[in-house]
């Protein structure tokens, strides 16, 4: 069980910091001997195996002792995004029904704006996760707080021992505006772990990185790869994101001995090329997962850190972080394609035709995924689940259960895997998978829109793939609408679901069926993307 790598820590190197945010640090033995306590204390509260509970609080230590209690104790975490607009954390909470909450300090207010905006919400008993005194005001009184857990048993709770339950729920962008669960399990994140620690050569007392949020599939390698090779977790502080400088500097005085982000991060920090002279002598591994790493962005990487090795994942949140794998062992040139790559172990990668018939290498063709990571499917939504996995006949003759992902990709004569982008009406941008209906879906309820599409911009240089807005208006003109639409979606949807560029029409341009042209449209922006 996902638990199991900690609690090891805890017996034989229990006095080793595990975690720490800033000046907040917890040893191994205090993670074991917290999340203990508040497995019992959710146990004696009636949390059932199987429930689900959702996180409504930052990235911290206390958090991730959170993930652990509630594990031991049989639940289901839902991580929630305490930045998201009110409305969209909503739509998840209906969805994944939490049995209860945990807040903290800094997500109260948040928190009320929820309960408030829905009664139904409002009833679900919560949990104050912070040292700090509770705040008054509330409507209701929370189930315990965090000092309640000082006076518990430290009992080694472990409720459930079935590898194929779920561990948590992560909401990813739905193309109806509807968030899809997507269910992952303590073996499918087991199966990762497992072949990438002894991959990285990750050991005992190494520093790494937590820089993407917890929503996010990429934390989940983070902390459980940290535990299970006894390494030293650092949360990367959310102030600091956006601070290339602060951000350079984290890495260096923290001696971190391996990073991992989308790449965006990344392309930020080369934009300003703020890699000391000398580099950052601890750092080993960079890694990256989640979208195309731009030549220019990793050019400059390997150019000022010669000793690093540098590594590309790939894979969606339905296959648990990561299928495959690449490292880039040579300097790339602009015209360098680099690949996804080759199968993690006990995976597959395969590329088929619409008959689900091997392409030919060098042919494109839709690419699926087999094995040890995937996801048993989409939280209470068998239509979705059966449209995305479904068994197949392998060139053996064997049954095997394959994940569509989406994603078009080619093999090449090298053996490697090769991306060719998106088939669908998806991409990703900032790291983040997006589904752009799910943008057009929160502009459609805008009257001050005749009509609209949302598609990808692809940028030159460091940026990668942008979101395009083309509208046009009931009355207003000359760009006065965008400002007004950009303040209303933030309302609505997440800040990285943002589109980045807008462009006003007197008429969308349609194609031979009469239908809005999104390759004209997105071939426009790239030729000139005003931003406004």
């Amino acid at each position: 069980m996902i638990y199991d790598w900690s609690r090891k820590q805890a017996h034989i190197n229990g006095n080793q910091t595990a975690v720490s945010l800033n000046d907040e640090k917890i040893t191994y033995g205090e993670l074991e001997s917290e999340s203990n306590k508040l497995a019992g204390m959710l146990i004696r509260h009636n949390l059932s195996p199987g429930d689900r509970v959702g996180l409504f609080m930052e990235k911290t230590p206390k958090t991730i002792i959170a993930m652990l209690g509630i594990t031991k104790a049989g639940g289901v975490y839902v991580p929630l995004d305490p930045h998201s607009p009110t409305e969209r954390v909503a739509k998840i909470i209906k969805s994944s029904k939490p049995s209860l909450f945990f807040v903290d300090h800094d997500t109260t207010h948040q928190f009320q704006n929820i309960i408030h905006s829905d009664p139904e919400t409002g009833l679900i008993p919560w949990i104050w996760w912070s040292a700090e005194s509770l705040l008054h005001g509330d409507d209701f009184p929370p189930q315990f707080i965090y000092k309640d857990i000082k006076s518990q048993k430290n009992e080694a709770y472990q409720v459930i021992r079935n590898p194929a339950r779920a561990a948590h729920i992560l909401f990813t962008s739905g193309s109806t505006g509807q968030p899809k669960g997507v269910v992952i399990t303590h073996a499918n994140i087991e199966a990762f772990i497992n072949w990438a620690v002894p991959f990285f050569n990750m050991k005992q007392g190494e520093h790494t990185s937590c820089h993407s949020p917890l929503h996010f599939d990429l934390s989940t390698f983070d902390i459980y790869g940290a535990f299970a090779s006894g390494a030293h977790l650092h949360l990367v502080p959310a102030g600091i994101s956006t601070d290339p400088k602060k951000l350079s500097a984290f890495i260096l005085e923290n001696k971190l001995n391996q990073w991992f982000s989308v790449p965006s991060a990344l392309s930020y920090l080369a934009k300003f090329q703020v890699v000391p002279k000398g580099g950052y002598p601890d750092l080993k591994r960079l890694i990256w997962c989640g979208e195309v790493f731009p030549v220019p962005a990793l050019q400059y990487w390997m150019r000022n850190l010669p000793d690093v090795q540098f590594t590309n994942l790939y894979g969606p949140t339905e296959a648990t972080i990561a299928s495959s794998y690449y490292t880039v062992r040579e300097h790339p040139d602009n015209l360098t394609e680099i690949p996804i790559g080759e199968p993690c172990s006990n995976e597959k990668l395969l590329v088929l035709d619409k008959d689900l018939c091997q392409k030919k290498i060098g042919e494109v063709g839709d690419l699926y995924i087999e094995g040890s990571g995937l996801s048993p499917g989409y939280w209470q939504d068998i239509d979705k689940t059966k449209a995305a996995f479904f068994r197949y006949t392998n060139v053996e003759g064997r049954r095997e259960r394959i994940y569509k992902t989406g994603d078009l990709a080619s093999l090449g004569k090298d053996g490697l895997i090769y991306f060719h982008g998106r088939s669908d009406y998806q991409i990703k941008s900032r790291g983040y998978r997006i589904e752009l209906g799910e943008i057009e879906a929160a502009l459609g309820q805008d009257e001050m829109l005749r009509e609209y599409a949302v598609v990808p911009v692809h940028i030159d240089g460091f940026d990668g793939t942008a979101i395009g807005c083309a509208y046009v208006g009931t009355s207003m003109k000359n760009g006065v609408l965008a400002p007004l639409l950009k303040q209303k979606l933030k309302d609505k949807i997440p800040s990285y679901m943002m589109p980045q560029v807008w462009q006003e029409y007197d008429l969308l341009p349609r194609n031979g069926n009469g239908k809005i042209d999104r390759k004209i449209l997105s071939d426009q922006f790239q030729q000139k993307p005003r931003p406004q």
